[in-house]
């Protein structure tokens, strides 16, 4: 199996994607965007992008990522998020991580490194990279990026603003292996519609049907303002009649737009 997921090698998506493959049989880009793309021309088996984090929410770029190309989510992986600032040492102007790491860290780093500049770059590996690379910098990671080199020391641990910071991530594979079975399955609806009570009309048919919704978030739909795509995950599997008659009610709600099923799933912790 060929499993593809945001790089370099070490990033926190690199981790979770641990669950799929041997670590050295897993292969980088730099976008989720390129990432979807390639499991959905079937470059790639699978695909492992980040979908949700408890403390910064959800990550656009894989929504949108979604919406755009068809594909299947086959399982969810959960891991936890332990941040470490790593520098060569304690003579650093600037620290380097993702945009969400970096806020993450965010009450931290106003307390520790108020005159620090914050450099938002693709992913925490790259941030560690630079790093190792330039003693004016420090970046933010997993603690074992660390061990990738013996120019880094780990000069703070678990310097995320929760203890209980940990992110969802989705194993997407091509469209034609979406599954029935599972505890969860996700959906994107686009109703191509604008009116009041709109929202709730979606959500009603899993309230009758006593299902439970884990997520529901809206993004631009990108053909007109005020028009949106919905994501919505619940815990109910597309095997149940349930399920199936809830979502047949919705895609009469959006029969000027689409909906689509991107399949059901269970979850797996990577806690290491």
């Amino acid at each position: 199996m060929t499993v593809v997921t945001l790089g370099p090698e070490g990033t926190y998506s690199h981790r979770a994607a641990s669950a799929l493959a041997d670590r050295d049989a897993i292969e980088f880009r730099q976008s989720v965007t390129a990432i979807v793309d390639a499991v959905a021309s079937e470059d790639h088996d699978r695909g492992v992008i980040p979908i949700e984090n408890s403390i910064e929410g959800s990550v656009t770029e894989s929504l949108d990522a979604l919406a755009e190309y068809d594909v299947a989510v086959v399982r969810e992986i959960v891991t936890p998020i332990r941040h470490a600032l790593l520098a060569q040492g304690p003579g650093f102007d600037t620290i380097a991580s993702h945009s969400q790491a970096l806020a993450q860290c965010r009450s931290y780093l106003e307390r520790e490194y108020p005159d620090v500049t914050l450099e938002a770059v693709a992913s925490t590996a790259q941030g560690v990279e630079y790093a190792r690379e330039d003693p004016s910098m420090a970046g933010i990671g997993h603690p074992a990026n660390a061990d990738n080199g013996t120019t880094l020391e780990v000069l703070a641990e678990d310097i995320q603003d929760q203890d209980s910071n940990a992110t969802r991530f989705f194993a997407v594979a091509p469209a034609e292996e979406r599954s029935k079975g599972g505890g969860k399955t996700s959906l994107v609806v686009y109703p191509n519609a604008n009116y009041p009570g709109l929202l709730l009309e979606l959500l009603e048919p899993f309230a009758d049907r006593d299902i439970n919704l884990t997520r529901v978030e809206s993004r631009p739909s990108g053909q007109r303002l005020g028009d949106y795509v919905f994501h919505i995950d619940i815990e109910a599997g597309l095997y149940e009649a349930r399920t199936n008659e809830a979502i047949a009610d919705i895609e009469t709600i959006a029969e000027n737009g689409w909906v689509r099923k991107l399949g059901s799933y269970d979850t797996e912790h990577v806690v290491e």
